[in-house]
Protein backbone atom coordinates (compact mmCIF):
# COMPACT_ATOMS: atom_id res chain seq x y z
CA UNK A 1 0.00 0.00 0.00
CA UNK A 2 1.33 3.54 -0.81
CA UNK A 3 1.05 6.51 1.44
CA UNK A 4 -1.74 7.91 2.37
CA UNK A 5 -3.66 9.54 -0.94
CA UNK A 6 -3.03 13.97 -1.01
CA UNK A 7 -6.38 13.94 -3.38
CA UNK A 8 -9.16 15.85 -2.35
CA UNK A 9 -12.02 13.78 -3.89
CA UNK A 10 -15.59 13.34 -2.45
CA UNK A 11 -14.56 16.56 -0.74
CA UNK A 12 -17.47 19.27 -1.16
CA UNK A 13 -15.99 22.79 -1.14
CA UNK A 14 -12.25 21.27 -0.53
CA UNK A 15 -11.13 24.60 0.19
CA UNK A 16 -13.91 25.76 2.71
CA UNK A 17 -12.86 22.70 4.80
CA UNK A 18 -9.78 23.01 4.93
CA UNK A 19 -10.04 26.60 6.16
CA UNK A 20 -12.15 25.40 8.81
CA UNK A 21 -10.58 22.49 10.26
CA UNK A 22 -7.58 20.36 11.08
CA UNK A 23 -7.73 17.23 8.48
CA UNK A 24 -5.06 15.08 7.94
CA UNK A 25 -5.03 11.08 7.08
CA UNK A 26 -2.39 8.21 8.38
CA UNK A 27 -1.51 5.34 7.60
CA UNK A 28 -2.18 2.49 9.29
CA UNK A 29 0.01 -0.55 10.83
CA UNK A 30 1.75 -2.57 8.54
CA UNK A 31 -0.88 -5.71 8.91
CA UNK A 32 -3.70 -3.41 8.46
CA UNK A 33 -3.04 -2.25 5.07
CA UNK A 34 -4.66 -4.36 3.16
CA UNK A 35 -7.39 -4.14 3.95
CA UNK A 36 -7.69 0.31 4.92
CA UNK A 37 -7.00 2.90 2.64
CA UNK A 38 -6.15 5.36 5.83
CA UNK A 39 -7.04 6.63 9.06
CA UNK A 40 -8.90 10.14 8.84
CA UNK A 41 -8.51 12.68 11.80
CA UNK A 42 -10.34 16.32 12.22
CA UNK A 43 -10.57 18.86 14.57
CA UNK A 44 -12.09 21.85 14.83
CA UNK A 45 -12.75 25.33 16.67
CA UNK A 46 -15.25 27.17 15.33
CA UNK A 47 -16.96 30.34 16.44
CA UNK A 48 -20.02 29.46 14.26
CA UNK A 49 -21.63 26.21 12.51
CA UNK A 50 -19.96 25.25 9.54
CA UNK A 51 -21.62 22.58 7.82
CA UNK A 52 -19.35 20.24 6.00
CA UNK A 53 -20.34 17.57 2.84
CA UNK A 54 -19.02 14.50 1.35
CA UNK A 55 -20.08 12.52 -1.72
CA UNK A 56 -18.94 9.48 -0.05
CA UNK A 57 -16.47 6.59 -1.36
CA UNK A 58 -17.36 3.30 -1.83
CA UNK A 59 -16.05 2.28 1.26
CA UNK A 60 -17.23 1.37 4.51
CA UNK A 61 -15.80 3.46 7.92
CA UNK A 62 -15.88 3.06 11.92
CA UNK A 63 -15.93 6.28 13.56
CA UNK A 64 -14.91 7.58 16.68
CA UNK A 65 -16.52 11.14 17.35
CA UNK A 66 -16.50 13.94 19.95
CA UNK A 67 -18.84 16.63 19.37
CA UNK A 68 -19.32 19.47 22.20
CA UNK A 69 -22.19 19.20 24.10
CA UNK A 70 -22.64 15.31 23.65
CA UNK A 71 -21.07 12.26 24.31
CA UNK A 72 -18.27 10.39 22.26
CA UNK A 73 -19.33 7.36 20.41
CA UNK A 74 -18.10 4.87 17.83
CA UNK A 75 -20.01 3.86 15.10
CA UNK A 76 -20.10 2.20 11.71
CA UNK A 77 -20.87 4.86 8.29
CA UNK A 78 -22.13 2.45 5.62
CA UNK A 79 -21.18 3.54 2.21
CA UNK A 80 -23.65 6.67 2.04
CA UNK A 81 -25.69 6.84 -1.71
CA UNK A 82 -26.00 10.46 -1.39
CA UNK A 83 -24.07 13.66 0.17
CA UNK A 84 -23.12 13.11 3.67
CA UNK A 85 -23.52 16.44 5.70
CA UNK A 86 -22.43 17.11 9.03
CA UNK A 87 -22.99 20.57 11.05
CA UNK A 88 -19.46 21.23 13.53
CA UNK A 89 -20.29 23.34 15.99
CA UNK A 90 -17.67 25.16 18.87
CA UNK A 91 -14.82 22.66 19.41
CA UNK A 92 -14.32 18.73 18.34
CA UNK A 93 -13.07 15.69 17.00
CA UNK A 94 -13.38 12.74 14.92
CA UNK A 95 -11.23 9.72 14.27
CA UNK A 96 -12.06 7.63 11.70
CA UNK A 97 -11.04 4.67 9.61
CA UNK A 98 -11.59 3.95 5.69
CA UNK A 99 -11.50 0.68 4.73
CA UNK A 100 -10.92 0.04 0.97
CA UNK A 101 -13.72 -1.14 -0.63
CA UNK A 102 -14.18 -4.84 0.09
CA UNK A 103 -12.15 -4.26 3.00
CA UNK A 104 -14.63 -4.09 6.08
CA UNK A 105 -15.90 -7.37 5.18
CA UNK A 106 -12.62 -9.71 6.87
CA UNK A 107 -13.46 -7.36 10.11
CA UNK A 108 -17.37 -8.46 10.28
CA UNK A 109 -17.12 -11.88 7.90
CA UNK A 110 -20.91 -12.48 9.08
CA UNK A 111 -22.87 -10.45 7.09
CA UNK A 112 -22.84 -9.18 3.73
CA UNK A 113 -21.16 -5.31 3.61
CA UNK A 114 -24.63 -4.78 1.54
CA UNK A 115 -26.29 -4.73 4.99
CA UNK A 116 -24.35 -1.66 6.03
CA UNK A 117 -25.16 0.49 3.24
CA UNK A 118 -27.01 3.84 3.57
CA UNK A 119 -26.61 3.05 7.50
CA UNK A 120 -25.20 4.55 10.43
CA UNK A 121 -24.73 1.94 13.12
CA UNK A 122 -24.34 3.10 16.65
CA UNK A 123 -21.44 0.82 18.78
CA UNK A 124 -22.53 1.07 22.16
CA UNK A 125 -20.39 -1.24 23.31
CA UNK A 126 -16.95 0.33 21.74
CA UNK A 127 -14.88 2.81 24.58
CA UNK A 128 -14.28 5.83 22.24
CA UNK A 129 -12.10 7.10 25.15
CA UNK A 130 -8.85 5.35 24.28
CA UNK A 131 -9.20 6.87 20.84
CA UNK A 132 -10.36 10.46 21.17
CA UNK A 133 -9.13 11.14 24.52
CA UNK A 134 -4.76 11.55 23.28
CA UNK A 135 -3.78 14.74 22.84
CA UNK A 136 -1.03 13.59 21.16
CA UNK A 137 -2.20 12.42 17.39
CA UNK A 138 0.51 9.58 17.30
CA UNK A 139 -1.63 7.93 20.19
CA UNK A 140 -4.75 8.24 18.67
CA UNK A 141 -3.76 6.47 15.70
CA UNK A 142 -1.89 3.80 17.73
CA UNK A 143 -4.85 3.43 19.52
CA UNK A 144 -6.81 3.33 16.58
CA UNK A 145 -4.31 0.12 14.91
CA UNK A 146 -4.86 -1.75 18.83
CA UNK A 147 -8.45 -1.67 18.24
CA UNK A 148 -8.50 -3.13 14.50
CA UNK A 149 -5.93 -5.32 15.03
CA UNK A 150 -7.98 -6.96 18.44
CA UNK A 151 -10.81 -7.65 15.81
CA UNK A 152 -8.63 -9.95 14.13
CA UNK A 153 -9.12 -9.30 10.93
CA UNK A 154 -10.03 -13.12 8.58
CA UNK A 155 -8.45 -13.19 5.52
CA UNK A 156 -10.93 -13.81 2.35
CA UNK A 157 -10.44 -14.77 -1.23
CA UNK A 158 -13.17 -13.14 -2.42
CA UNK A 159 -12.49 -9.82 -0.25
CA UNK A 160 -9.21 -9.13 -2.19
CA UNK A 161 -10.73 -9.86 -5.24
CA UNK A 162 -13.10 -6.81 -4.53
CA UNK A 163 -10.74 -4.57 -3.42
CA UNK A 164 -8.59 -5.59 -6.67
CA UNK A 165 -11.64 -4.96 -8.86
CA UNK A 166 -12.07 -1.58 -7.28
CA UNK A 167 -8.69 -0.35 -7.05
CA UNK A 168 -9.08 -1.36 -11.33
CA UNK A 169 -12.20 0.23 -11.61
CA UNK A 170 -10.67 3.39 -9.93
CA UNK A 171 -7.09 3.73 -11.56
CA UNK A 172 -8.48 2.06 -15.17
CA UNK A 173 -9.83 4.64 -17.80
CA UNK A 174 -10.87 2.09 -20.22
CA UNK A 175 -13.51 0.69 -17.37
CA UNK A 176 -16.65 2.31 -18.22
CA UNK A 177 -19.42 -0.67 -17.97
CA UNK A 178 -19.66 -3.31 -15.83
CA UNK A 179 -19.63 -5.64 -18.74
CA UNK A 180 -16.37 -4.38 -19.25
CA UNK A 181 -14.74 -5.20 -16.37
CA UNK A 182 -16.67 -8.63 -16.69
CA UNK A 183 -14.91 -9.27 -20.01
CA UNK A 184 -12.00 -8.70 -19.28
CA UNK A 185 -11.92 -10.63 -15.88
CA UNK A 186 -13.48 -13.39 -17.85
CA UNK A 187 -16.28 -14.00 -15.38
CA UNK A 188 -20.13 -13.05 -15.76
CA UNK A 189 -21.72 -9.52 -14.85
CA UNK A 190 -23.94 -11.26 -12.52
CA UNK A 191 -21.42 -12.69 -10.68
CA UNK A 192 -20.10 -9.36 -10.31
CA UNK A 193 -22.75 -8.42 -9.25
CA UNK A 194 -22.86 -10.89 -6.11
CA UNK A 195 -19.42 -10.16 -5.29
CA UNK A 196 -19.97 -6.63 -4.76
CA UNK A 197 -23.20 -6.65 -2.93
CA UNK A 198 -21.07 -9.32 -0.57
CA UNK A 199 -17.84 -7.50 -0.30
CA UNK A 200 -18.31 -4.40 -1.24
CA UNK A 201 -21.68 -3.10 -0.25
CA UNK A 202 -23.02 -1.22 -3.97
CA UNK A 203 -22.82 -2.47 -7.52
CA UNK A 204 -19.97 -2.45 -9.67
CA UNK A 205 -22.47 0.29 -12.17
CA UNK A 206 -22.76 2.29 -9.20
CA UNK A 207 -18.77 2.39 -8.27
CA UNK A 208 -18.03 3.33 -11.80
CA UNK A 209 -20.40 5.67 -11.68
CA UNK A 210 -19.16 7.37 -8.10
CA UNK A 211 -15.47 7.51 -9.08
CA UNK A 212 -16.61 9.42 -12.14
CA UNK A 213 -18.52 11.86 -10.30
CA UNK A 214 -15.52 12.08 -7.53
CA UNK A 215 -12.73 12.87 -10.86
CA UNK A 216 -15.51 15.58 -11.92
CA UNK A 217 -15.72 16.80 -8.45
CA UNK A 218 -11.55 17.62 -8.28
CA UNK A 219 -11.29 19.14 -11.66
CA UNK A 220 -13.94 21.58 -10.44
CA UNK A 221 -12.52 22.72 -7.65
CA UNK A 222 -9.17 22.61 -9.24
CA UNK A 223 -9.29 24.27 -12.72
CA UNK A 224 -10.45 27.32 -13.63
CA UNK A 225 -11.04 27.03 -17.51
CA UNK A 226 -12.64 23.15 -17.82
CA UNK A 227 -14.04 21.78 -20.97
CA UNK A 228 -17.00 19.70 -19.73
CA UNK A 229 -17.06 18.48 -22.93
CA UNK A 230 -13.87 17.09 -23.51
CA UNK A 231 -13.91 15.71 -19.74
CA UNK A 232 -17.37 13.80 -20.50
CA UNK A 233 -15.61 12.34 -23.02
CA UNK A 234 -12.34 11.30 -21.22
CA UNK A 235 -14.49 9.73 -18.35
CA UNK A 236 -16.51 7.82 -20.22
CA UNK A 237 -19.70 9.87 -21.11
CA UNK A 238 -21.46 9.43 -24.62
CA UNK A 239 -21.79 13.61 -24.07
CA UNK A 240 -22.17 16.12 -22.13
CA UNK A 241 -25.77 16.41 -21.14
CA UNK A 242 -24.91 12.86 -19.35
CA UNK A 243 -22.18 14.27 -16.81
CA UNK A 244 -24.39 17.30 -16.23
CA UNK A 245 -27.04 14.35 -15.32
CA UNK A 246 -24.83 12.31 -13.21
CA UNK A 247 -23.35 15.31 -11.25
CA UNK A 248 -26.51 17.09 -10.68
CA UNK A 249 -27.82 14.11 -9.34
CA UNK A 250 -24.82 13.05 -6.93
CA UNK A 251 -24.09 16.52 -5.90
CA UNK A 252 -27.17 18.87 -6.22
CA UNK A 253 -25.86 21.15 -8.49
CA UNK A 254 -24.71 21.26 -12.15
CA UNK A 255 -21.32 21.01 -13.16
CA UNK A 256 -21.01 24.68 -14.51
CA UNK A 257 -22.85 25.94 -11.17
CA UNK A 258 -20.46 24.64 -8.50
CA UNK A 259 -17.26 25.39 -10.71
CA UNK A 260 -18.33 28.99 -10.56
CA UNK A 261 -18.74 29.17 -7.08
Amino acid sequence: MAAPRRDTRGIVDAAELLARVRFRRREPAPPLRPYLEHYWLIDWDLDRPYASHVVPHPSVNLVFQQFEDQDPFAEISGIGLGVFTQTLTGRGRVCGVQFRPGGFRPFAPGHPVSEWTGRRVRLPGTDPAPVLSPTDENARVAALDAHLLALGPRPAPQADQAMALTDRIRTDRTIRRVADLARTEAVSVRHLQRLFAAYVGVGPKWVILRYRIHEALERAETSTALDWSALAADLGYADQAHLVRDFKATVGVPPTAYASR
